[in-house]
């Protein structure tokens, strides 16, 4: 086993094979591959009458377009030289997959929230993914270039001083570190602290109970989910079969406790739901179970797993189930996960995980914030993240790699707003080919 000093000699001997101030750098090669490509060849294998869905919802903005091209910025993180320090990546850490949910204790914690592309690789490709999406929503929202990149600096300085904080103490420590929404009014000032408050409250109610409430109706047949399509479908008695069989091999990823409570929910109905951005057109379901009585409800949601956008840069997963690196990788990386997180293969040989629909669940409000109000969530984010990678990598070597000096900082937000420019550049591309009729989008779906 390696001691401190010696870990700290690996993170500073990194500096030698990739400067920290060269992370500033984005000079998009001759060979870059074109994004329509790219987005084109990972909608292959989606539910082709849902991939224009897609288009349309990335078509909104160009923070909408950099949440769904997470494979486009996985190219050209990859071209890029990386530092070897591995952790669990988050593999999409922008700005919206940073959240609050509730830990199985009923604690509201902030931490990141979506780990479709979990995979181990250089801690620095979550840092700079994270610090573009601050780029391009502080210049989405009308903000100066200096503000943009103050607001990724600041981000980045958060993510810094809490790895070197971390790599001081122990490792229970490391483990048992979280950040408690109760304590996040403190980060922010003025107005903001009571908008904070109004949004933590509503994550709160944000329960099964709630979208039990919302989804769901009861008529002559019984209760039943309602259907909005194409976003909400319920599923023919063929799939409500299929569903029925899988269900068995998803109770068999829990633990034994949790085997004992699912056990206590009966299958209601269950129905096809679009989400997100990135994820539309994979294939996404939710159940409705009962528990107790018809007021005691669970949704539980289950999520196509592919491979992760970043695995053909990287060594392979050690997990050949997608699912089972899904929830692996979160379990890791989350001060506390979903009772329900497991995974199962299903039909086709297609694998999924499973989570709970609502369980407390939110996230910020990017295209409103101001500018202060960004940067306040960007140090947020920056600290979480940090506590992230601590649990999965070796923040000794990191934190020496760092350092104490802003030089790291200060070339990630050079990197965040030219970052910024080519997403703009592509986000153009893509409406032009909307425009060409080349992609088909559908408009506010």
């Amino acid at each position: 086993m390696t001691t401190p000093s010696e870990r700290a000699e690996r993170g500073r001997a990194a500096r030698k094979r990739v400067p920290r101030s060269s992370h500033g750098r984005w000079i998009p090669s001759s060979q870059r591959p074109d994004p329509l490509a790219v987005l084109e060849r990972e909608s292959a294998d989606r539910l082709s009458e849902l991939v224009p869905i897609r288009y349309g919802r990335m078509a909104v903005s160009p923070f909408a377009f950099l949440r769904g091209a997470a494979s486009v910025m996985a190219a050209d993180l990859a071209a890029q030289r990386h530092t070897g320090l591995t952790v669990q990546l988050c593999g999409d850490a922008h700005l919206l997959n940073f959240g609050v949910y509730a830990s199985p204790e009923r604690a509201l914690l902030f931490d990141v929230n979506d780990f479709d592309e979990t995979l181990p690789g250089p801690f620095e490709w979550d840092v700079k993914r994270l610090a573009a999406s601050i780029a391009v929503a502080a210049l989405q929202n009308g903000t100066t270039k200096a503000k943009a990149h103050r607001a990724a600096l600041v981000a980045t300085e958060s993510y810094r001083t809490a790895v070197r904080r971390l790599a001081e103490v122990g490792e229970l420590d490391v483990w048992y570190e979280r950040i408690a929404a109760e304590d996040l009014a403190s980060l922010v000032r003025g107005a903001d602290r009571t908008r904070l408050k109004d949004r933590l409250a509503r994550a709160r109610r944000r329960t099964s109970l709630q979208a039990f409430g919302k989804l769901t109706e009861k008529d002559e047949t019984g209760r039943h989910i309602i259907e909005d399509p194409p976003l909400l479908e319920r599923v023919t008695d063929v799939d409500r079969v299929g569903i029925g069989k899988i269900f068995s091999d998803y109770r068999s990823s829990l633990s034994e406790e949790r085997r004992l409570l699912l056990d206590r929910f009966r299958f209601v109905d269950a129905a096809r739901k679009v989400v997100g951005v990135g994820s539309v057109g994979t294939r996404c379901f939710i159940l409705l179970l009962e528990g107790r009585d018809d007021a005691d409800p669970l949704f539980l949601q289950i999520k196509e797993a592919g491979r992760s956008v970043l695995e053909q840069y990287l060594p392979p997963s050690v997990y050949s189930h997608q699912g089972h690196r899904v929830v692996s990788g979160q379990r890791l990386t989350q001060a506390a996960s979903d009772i329900f997180l497991g995974w199962m293969t299903g039909p086709e040989q297609r694998h999924f995980y499973w989570r709970q629909l609502r369980d407390m669940k939110g996230s910020a409000e990017v295209e409103s914030m101001s500018p202060a109000l960004l940067r306040d969530y960007a140090r947020l984010c920056g600290r979480a993240l940090a506590r992230a990678h601590a649990r999965s990598g070796d923040r000794i070597a990191i934190a020496a790699y760092l350092g104490s000096s802003d030089v790291f900082d200060k070339a990630i937000a050079d990197f965040a707003l030219r970052y910024a420019g080519q997403n703009a550049d592509d986000y153009a591309a893509l409406s032009a080919g909307i425009a060409a009729g080349v992609v088909t989008a559908a408009p506010g779906v």
